[in-house]
């Protein structure tokens, strides 16, 4: 059964950009939900820690990427750094895995992807996991790690994450940006790769793209979240990104597959962020399972732990526009803000520094 479309009020969104996929990537997809239909639902707890690893563990190596253990704001982590890299800025990456798993170490190939791409050094905390440690530990350890970057006088700091890590990222945007946190330096931009955003489980999607899912269930995400949570509020402002107020929050990126029960959570934050009046944009993937053969004007993976599955099976190819802030912060640089801007210039990846164009070279996350 193929999940319904968005809605036609949808699809006129401003906001929103709607993008199929290309026929090869169409296959690779397809091929891929057949590989994964077995474990669908089915990682939970502490257990399913070594399996998601090893397989984040597989996505290959940049070249042009060292990686350094260090510990920032009293956060152990890793840094993906680039042999071409920008002085004074960075990347804060908070990693996937629903609260419960996940690792810096794991992420750090597919994070030195980013950061080879967008020429700026990339560190990944170890925020503390559920069920050891319930809300709100890991959103402390990502507000810590982010200060202590200011403290080492990095003062353009770009916010990603993906899943899990992109509700923390999110949340992250919101509390560096208030009135009073640490002067101006808010970050500059930030992108979110199949948030969770509503720990309340409410959106329609779960009930919509429950068959079309090929990773995750309503019940499978009540449960780690529930793990996370403990006896905390779902609708808490910290722990869901919706329910926050978005007004004054830098450009925002997030990108989620049509076919993920976690649409849902990508369309209402960034309809209520546009609303609020922030450059907030969202990018869909059509499900491949519903395109012709001559619907492939795009390249667009839903979310970060996809990626990882298509590295596996070699056929990844997604652009830069799923992993760096793109053409708003262009225009948020060209304005004349010394921000750090990371956009995709006709497939070619771009950092713009004051309104300067620097390109980084012609890597990609193939």
């Amino acid at each position: 059964m193929q999940p319904q479309m968005l809605a036609d009020a949808d699809l006129k969104a401003p906001w929103l950009t709607v993008h199929p996929v290309s026929q090869h990537d169409s296959v690779a997809a397809n091929a891929l939900r057949g590989a994964v239909a077995a474990f669908k639902g089915k990682l939970t707890g502490t257990a399913a820690r070594g399996p998601f690893d090893e397989v984040m563990e597989r996505v290959a190596a940049p070249t042009d990427v060292t990686f350094e253990a260090d510990t920032i704001g009293g956060i152990a982590g890793w840094w993906a750094r680039p042999a071409r890299s920008q002085k004074g800025v960075a990347i804060l990456h908070a990693h996937g895995g629903w609260f419960n798993f996940g690792s810096a170490h794991a992420y750090r190939n597919l994070v030195g992807r980013i950061a080879s791409t967008a020429g700026a050094d990339a560190f990944i905390p170890d925020y503390r996991l559920a069920p050891e440690h319930l809300f709100p530990a890991a959103i402390m350890d990502v507000e810590a790690c982010y200060r202590g970057l200011v403290d080492k006088g990095i003062k353009k700091i770009a916010v990603t994450g993906d899943s899990a890590g992109g509700n923390l990222a999110l949340v992250l945007l919101s509390i560096a940006c208030g009135r009073s946190y640490l002067g101006d330096l808010s970050p500059v931009g930030g992108i979110a790769i199949s948030p969770v955003t509503d720990l309340a489980l409410t959106g329609e999607s779960y009930e919509t793209r429950a068959e079309a899912d090929p990773y995750f269930t309503k019940s499978q995400a009540a449960g780690l979240v529930a793990s996370y949570l403990g006896h905390a509020d779902p609708k808490d402002p910290l722990a869901s990104p919706l329910y926050r107020d978005l007004s004054g929050l830098p450009p925002i990126r997030v990108h989620v597959g049509d076919d993920e029960v976690l649409l849902d959570d990508s369309r209402r934050y960034v309809e209520r962020a546009a609303q609020a009046g922030v450059d907030a944009e969202l990018d869909v993937v059509l499900d491949p399972l519903q395109l012709g053969p001559a619907d492939h004007r795009a390249d667009l993976g839903p979310g970060i732990e996809r990626i990882a599955h298509a590295k596996l099976s070699g056929t990844g190819h997604e652009p830069l526009h799923e992993l760096v802030v793109d053409r708003a912060l262009d225009q948020h640089a060209r304005a004349g803000r010394t921000d750090l801007a990371l956009v995709v210039d006709d497939g070619k990846p771009c950092v713009f520094e004051g309104g300067v164009e620097v390109c980084v070279g012609e890597n990609d996350v193939r």
